[in-house]
Order: C-alpha cells, then structure tokens, then sequence
C-alpha cells in the first residue's frame, strides 16, 4: 500500500529551508559588509575599534613660543619641569633586552634620596607598592628643573622616568605686564592640559605661540601599557612662533622707574607713560599703575590702560586743534584776542554757560601764538569762532585717528568719543574737555609731527620667527597711515610747542619740563575730571604730557599721564618724565650738537632697493647726499637698511649688502648705537655691544672675514 506523503509538511520543511538559507546569506553579507565597510559602533568605526584594541595614541605638546625684547632677551618663556616616574610591573621588561622596571629598589633608593631631598625610606615605601605599574616619588620628585633631570639621568637606573610638564615664566615679575599678559591653564574634552593666553602679547597672539600638538602611536599589550621595541608612529609637535617686540629693555627699565616713582609720590589712581620711535612707530617702552605682575596674576583691573583707558585729553588736545587751525590756511598767530572768559547762551533755553582760561582772569590781550604756550582755553573758543568751525574741528579730529581704534595689536581697544555739536561743546572739545581718547591715539597723531606730517601707525611687535627655522615670518615695519599735515604746519607746530617748554619770560605751561642741552618740544594737559553720577565736573583731574625731541628732528616721543594725584596743586609728572629724557638722550646719544636743520626738500622716502643694480643704486643715493654703505662686491642687492618707506635725510647713512657677500668687516669707527645695530643684524653676524653713544673700538678689524663661530664686539661712548 503506497504512503499517503504529507504535501503539508514537505511544504513546511521547504519553507524553513529556505528560511534558514536567506539567513545563512543574510549573515554571509552582513559580515561581507562589516569586512568590506567602514562600519560605526557609536562614535568608533569598526576599524577603528580593531585598531584600537592593539594600540595607543599618546598627544605630544607643543612648546609655547618665548616672547623676547628688541634685543634678544627673554621677557615670557616656557619652563619645563619634570615628576620623576618609577615601573614597578616586571611586565614592563617582557621582550626587552635589558631591564625596563626596577629591579634594585634598594639602590635606586639610595641614589636618588639626596637629588630628590626626600629620606631613602619614604622613596622604598613607594617603590615596594604591590599590584600598580608604576608610581610617582613625590613630593620631592615633582618640580625638577632641568639640570635635576640630567643628574637622575646620569644614573641610569633601570625603571626610572620622567613626566614633563611646562609652566610660564615671566623673568621680570612686573615689568611691561599689560604688553605681555599672562597665560592660564585650562583642560580640553580629552582632559589634555593646555595654555591659553589672555591679555597682552600673549592674547593677542595667542594661536601664534601656542602651536601644534603632535602625537606617538604604539603597540600596547592586553594590560594596555606599551610594548617595549613595538612598532611606533611619531608626529613630532611643533613649538609655538617666537615673538619680538620693539621694547628696548633699558628704556622701559627708565620708564618702570619713572611710573613708580610718580605712583608713589602722588598717590594717584593711576599714572602711565609710553615712549616710541618718532620715525618709526615703534614702541619703546610703556608702563602704568596699578600694575601686576604675570607670575602671579595679581591684577586689579583687566583692561590695557594704553588703548582701553579712556578720558578727557585736557589740554594736550590743543595740539591738534591748532594743527587744524593752521592747515586751514586761515590761522594768523599773531590776530589778538582777549582771554580770561567768554561766554555762550543756549538759543533754545537762553541759558549762559562761562567757560575761562585757566588762571580765571587771563593774561588780557594776547596773540593766539601767545595762548598756545599760555594753554588758554579762550584761544582755542576764538579760533572755533573765527577760523575754523564744528564740521572742521570733527572732520580733522578723525582724520588724526580720534574717535576710532589705532589697530595696535592688543585686545579691547576701545575707540574714544569725538562727539560735539553746540558752540559750547566744540570750544571744550578743542582743548580736550567732552571728549574721550586713549594714550596710543596720541602716540599716534604726534608721529606726524615728527615725519614731515605723515602719521604712522604704533606698533609693538619687532619680528616673528618660526621657532625650528628661525626663520622671519612676520617683520614690523614703519607704516603711513595718512599725511594729516603740510611741513609747513608741522614746522610752525614744533615753534609753538618750543615756545610751551623753553620760553624763559615764564609765558610757557611747560617751564618746569625744560632741561638744558636737549632740545625738548611739549604740551602739558590739565583736564577736570566729570562725575557721571553727579553730572558735573569735579575739581580733581588728570595731568598729561605729550612731548618729543629734538626739535628740528625728533627721534623720541613721549606721552605720560596720571589721575587724581593727592594734591593737585603739585606737579608730579615733571621731575620723573625729565630723568627719563635725560636717561634715554644719553642712552641713544642724542645730541643737539649733532642736529642739523633739515628742510622738506632734504627729505627722502627710502625706495626698495632689492635686487637693484648695485652700482647704480649707489650713484643715485650719493647724487641726494646720502652717505651709501655696500656689503661685498655682488651686482644686485639683497638687502637694505633703512627699509622701504622710512625717512632718510642728506648726510644719512643708508646700508646695502649685495649677492656676493663675504662677511668682510667694514670700518665701524663713528657709528651711532642705532646705526651699528642696525648694521651687524643685516651682516647676520654674532656681536656684543658694550656702552652706548659711537663706536670707538671693534675686536675684528677692517678687512677681516668674521666665521659664524666669531663675536664681534663693539664698545661705543658718548661723543662729548
């Protein structure tokens, strides 16, 4: 009898056949894809979790970038400190040839005991630890310098390493503290630790110093930790740039001095002062009270008080309102007037506002030359009046870069108010009152007075050099901004303010800063200080000085000011300000018998010369009277000093080192410091300079080739 077959279970079998095939397949291309694909397990790719299951990545930091004065020495830098690290695990040694982890803890005890200053018993207590890889020997073994860790390394103890960490370091404690700023510690995601700069330099130019990180990759056992002679990737770290400033460390040691000095016998809220190259821009030196010092970060206020301060100018604002007046073509010095008061009456209210010269009754009828070293307020109202007006006074007050932000290289820089538009407001504003500005917009405006009226713009970083290369990737220069003023202007300017300082009839504010044999130009500033709350002017008040030298060529200015000193009645600004004059006139030999009177048509505009024929870009600088200085015999040149766009006059020297230089030693007898500097940086040579004024006495002699092992050295003393 045939058997019934049951279609309904063959049936079923199939299906479940060919069920479990689809799966089979569907677990064949899963696992194809899963080969195939870079497949994601969360935030880890498959490839990525294989790998990382065999090896480790450990990130390499980077060095921050030393910031340094116009001269080479360090003002921030990085200082490595190192933990000293024991491997217990014998693990550590397994395919080693030689031994990884202590082996001898008695004698690794005994050896490191008095480089650590900690007891041989303490440091055995930590190294017989049962169960861990590794230890640190604190506390003695955290904070070693450098010069530690060689010693330890000299050792060479079996199991004995090192963690390094750095700090910053500031070597000078307080001293141009809101120029550099300071650095703070912080954590990334990956709890990495890193420096971030804040304020200053170190803000500014934060992305610059601090650099990239690098990172090892190595094989690590299944405990984790690296496996001895194991394969090994490196990206090295690439320290941060180097900066430069223009800072010349003997002038702001000058000009610290001063600042303290000042502080401490006025007692004011505060009191700053910069100094710049008048033909360059370049900043010299600044400080300012209260001050902190960036090791410890024991700061009051965290705004930079030479581009965040602003207040009312007072009087050194009638500087550049008679600028105006004078550019105008409609200033006549010698129109009368009669100073003591003048009054305005509101046409909307019939209200009358006085305002008055500040002696009260004046000096009754002077000339307008005569105000200006007089510092009368009633001057400047007359002149609004009758030769130049509110549109003018605005339109020029911007042109000279008030009311808006210089661009100098720190952060928060605020912008001053310039705002005025009735009779009364336009008088107070041109001399200084109603208006806001910082002490680097007056940097700034007074440069004109020294080029020819053309302003520049301040700066304050020298150069950035790439920190493996050395190599220039940034270099400051001296930068036009605008000609805010004809040589006439500013010639007739520079008598006023002689007038201000030098004026023996005792009809000049600026008697007290007069010093004989230097020729100093200056207006002095008396400004009332408003109280917002009240709404009035107070008697209190800042005291300021904007002053340059020498006269006829000014190579310095200066700018000092201070705020509610305890007795207003005293001048705390003069003594101070004059010894850094005389300080900084001796340092650079700046000597009035040096200076000779150089019209405009003396004047050049150092063109580039870069590969330039050598012959004939001599023959043209002789044909103006300048004096021309070739480095080697090559036909093109290669570099110059002074760069492209600096002023030069007859009789100056200009330097150019051809393509075929041999670093033969010229005849440096007579030069100026500024001028043997700026000579022996473009002969890229090794020099040390000892004294200041003129070269006297060189250790390589004329003619001589000097090696790159060579020092030069340069002694110099004043001429007189």
């Amino acid at each position: 009898m045939r058997r019934r077959v049951n279609t309904n279970k063959v049936k079923t079998s199939a299906l479940f056949l060919v069920c479990v095939c689809i799966l089979f397949l569907f677990f064949i291309m899963r696992l194809c894809y899963l080969c195939l694909a870079n497949f994601s397990m969360g935030d880890v790719t498959i490839k990525e979790f294989i790998k990382n299951r065999n090896t480790s990545r450990e990130i390499i930091m980077p060095s921050r970038g030393g910031i340094y004065d116009n001269k080479g020495e360090i003002l921030a830098q990085d200082v490595a400190s190192y933990t000293v690290i024991a491997y217990l695990s014998e693990k550590r040694s397994e395919g080693s040839s030689k031994p990884m982890h202590v082996v001898d803890k008695e004698k690794t005890a005994e050896s490191l005991a008095p480089l650590i200053n900690m007891e041989k018993d303490t440091i055995l207590v930590l190294l017989n630890k049962e169960g861990v890889y590794q230890v640190e020997l604190g506390p003695g073994g955290r904070n070693l310098s450098e010069l530690d860790k060689d010693k330890i390394e000299k050792l060479e103890l079996p199991g004995i390493d090192f963690i390094k960490s750095y700090k910053r370091y500031y070597p000078n404690g307080d001293y141009a503290s809101y120029t550099l700023g300071y650095t703070v510690k912080k954590k990334d995601s990956n709890n990495l630790e890193f420096q971030v700069g804040e304020l200053g330099i170190e803000g500014y130019y934060d992305e610059v110093l601090k650099g990239k990180t690098g990172y090892v990759e190595y094989e690590k056992d299944k405990y984790g930790y690296k496996i001895p002679n194991g394969r090994e990737y490196k990206i090295d770290a690439h320290d941060g740039d180097n900066i430069y400033l223009t800072i010349d460390s003997n002038i702001q040691l000058f000009v610290e001095s001063a600042v303290k000095n000042i502080q401490a016998t006025s007692s004011a809220e505060w009191a700053l002062m910069i100094v710049a190259d008048a033909k360059t821009g370049a900043i010299l030196a600044n400080s300012s009270t209260p001050s902190f010092d960036p090791n410890l970060r024991n700061m009051t206020s965290y705004l930079d008080p030479f581009v965040a301060n602003t207040y009312e100018p007072g009087s050194t604002m009638k500087i550049f309102t008679y600028m105006c007046a004078i550019e105008s073509g409609n200033y006549k010095g010698d129109t009368t007037y009669l100073s003591g008061s003048k009054s305005f009456t509101d046409m909307k209210t019939n209200k009358v506002s006085i305002i008055k010269d500040w002696n009260k009754k004046g000096w009754g009828v002077i000339t307008y030359d005569q105000g200006f070293a007089l510092s009368s307020n009633i001057a400047i109202a007359d002149i609004l009046e009758t030769t130049i007006n509110k549109d003018n006074l605005k339109s020029c007050f911007t042109k000279y870069g008030f009311g808006q932000k210089t661009g100098y290289t720190i952060k928060g820089e605020l912008a001053g108010t310039i705002e005025f538009n009735y009779p009364i407001e336009v008088a107070t504003a041109g001399y200084g009152q109603g208006i806001t500005t910082t002490p680097m917009q007056h940097i700034q405006a007074l440069t004109s007075l020294a080029n020819g009226g053309k302003m520049l713009k301040p700066y304050i970083v020298s150069k950035i050099t790439d920190s493996s290369t050395n190599k220039t990737l940034y270099e400051g220069k001296r930068e036009v901004i605008n000609t805010i003023a004809s040589i006439e202007t500013v010639n007739k300017l520079k008598d006023l303010m002689a007038n201000v300082v030098n004026n023996r009839n005792g009809t000049g504010t600026g008697g007290a800063y007069r010093i004989e044999g230097i020729d100093l130009i200056a207006k002095t500033g008396t400004a009332q200080i408003f109280d917002y709350k009240q709404g009035k002017y107070l008697d209190e008040y800042i005291y300021s000085f904007s002053g340059m030298f020498p006269k006829d060529d000014p190579e310095v200015i200066i700018y000092t000011a201070l705020k509610r000193p305890k007795d207003s009645a005293t001048n705390y600004l003069a003594e101070p300000t004059k010894e850094v004059i005389k300080n900084i006139n001796n340092y650079l030999n700046i000597d009035n018998k040096d200076v000779v009177s150089k019209s405009s048509n003396e004047e050049y505009t150092v063109k580039s010369y870069s590969s330039a024929n050598t012959a004939n870009t001599k023959k043209e600088l002789e044909n103006m009277g300048i004096n021309v200085v070739i480095l080697g015999d090559g036909d093109k040149i290669i570099k110059q000093y002074p760069s492209q766009d600096n002023i030069i006059y007859k009789g100056d020297r200009v330097f150019l080192l051809t393509n075929n230089y041999d670093k033969r030693v010229p005849n440096l007898i007579g030069y100026s410091y500024k001028e043997v500097i700026s000579l022996l940086k473009l002969m890229d040579i090794n020099y040390t300079t000892n004294g200041n004024g003129y070269v006297y006495e060189q250790s390589i002699l004329e003619g001589n080739i000097i090696s790159d092992e060579d020092n030069l050295v340069i002694n110099l003393k004043p001429k007189y």
